[in-house]
């Protein structure tokens, strides 16, 4: 990285960026530092995630799951209706509803979870 090339870091303040010089580290005064957007994460847009929906979870033992066919259901700890859990990095957080999007499952979120650090 060059000596002028700014890295945007966290003003842990408030909800602010500041832009910092990669050589110094040193913070720029406070009327240079503006808000920023979705635009300032795209460095991270092509780190890859692995996204879940659990519907539910079932237990089992391996011979009742072999002896499952086509056509066989398989009870659920959920009810109809329930909120399925959306975990991202097998990390909950957020929970949300089944939709159909042309003639495709998919899933809405509408809760977010907050995690206790």
């Amino acid at each position: 990285m060059s000596d002028d090339t700014k890295v945007p870091l966290p003003n842990l303040d408030g909800n602010e960026m500041e832009q910092v010089d990669s050589g110094s580290l040193a913070p720029s005064d406070d009327t240079e530092s503006i808000n920023r957007g979705a635009a300032d994460l795209e460095a991270v847009f092509d780190v890859p995630v692995q996204v879940s929906a659990v519907l539910g979870r079932a237990r089992m033992d391996v011979g009742d799951l072999l002896r499952m066919g086509p056509g066989a259901v398989l009870e659920l700890d959920r009810k109809v209706g329930e909120a399925i859990d959306i975990y991202v990095n097998n990390r909950l957080v957020a929970r949300g509803e089944v939709v159909l999007v042309e003639e495709k499952l998919g899933v809405t979120m509408t809760e977010i979870i907050k995690a206790d650090r």
